[in-house]
């Protein structure tokens, strides 16, 4: 029987490097945020479900050497693909706050609907950020 393969720090590093490199220019720019303001709820649902096919695909369907059942796991769910969706939306939000773009962009709405924006922008962020992400990851 082989043992699980464990998740390392190292691991969620290369992950964050890749992912912030890739989510900065579309923080801040202008078209991101617009696109936001005009997508839904089905938008937004179908947007993180691209990110988590991209994660789950560039971890274990272009690396033929990884398998997820040999992975550590949470509930069935690899450690090493939520660590890949954490970075990928945790990247474009620290990176959105730190350079204050909802104000920048979307500064005139009412908090609550600037929150909602907000996310829906972080999405559209997240399908890139998730590929820098997983390239990392799978380089390194």
């Amino acid at each position: 029987m082989k043992k699980r393969q464990k998740h390392k720090l190292a691991d969620t590093a290369q992950q964050i490097v890749g992912g912030f490199l890739l989510s900065g220019p579309f923080v801040v720019t202008q078209e991101v945020w617009a696109l936001a303001l005009n997508m839904t709820v089905f938008h937004n649902v179908f947007l993180v479900c691209i990110v988590a096919a991209i994660g789950y695909g560039g971890l274990y369907g272009a690396d033929n050497d990884r398998d997820p059942r040999r992975e550590a796991a949470v509930a069935g769910v690899p450690v090493r693909f939520i660590s890949v969706l954490i970075v990928a939306f945790g990247s474009v939000g620290t990176l959105a706050i730190a350079v204050t773009a909802p104000d920048q962009f979307i500064g005139g709405l009412p908090l609550a609907d600037r929150m909602v924006v907000t996310f829906r922008a972080i999405s559209v962020g997240a399908v890139f950020s998730v590929v820098g992400a997983v390239t990392t990851d799978s380089l390194f």
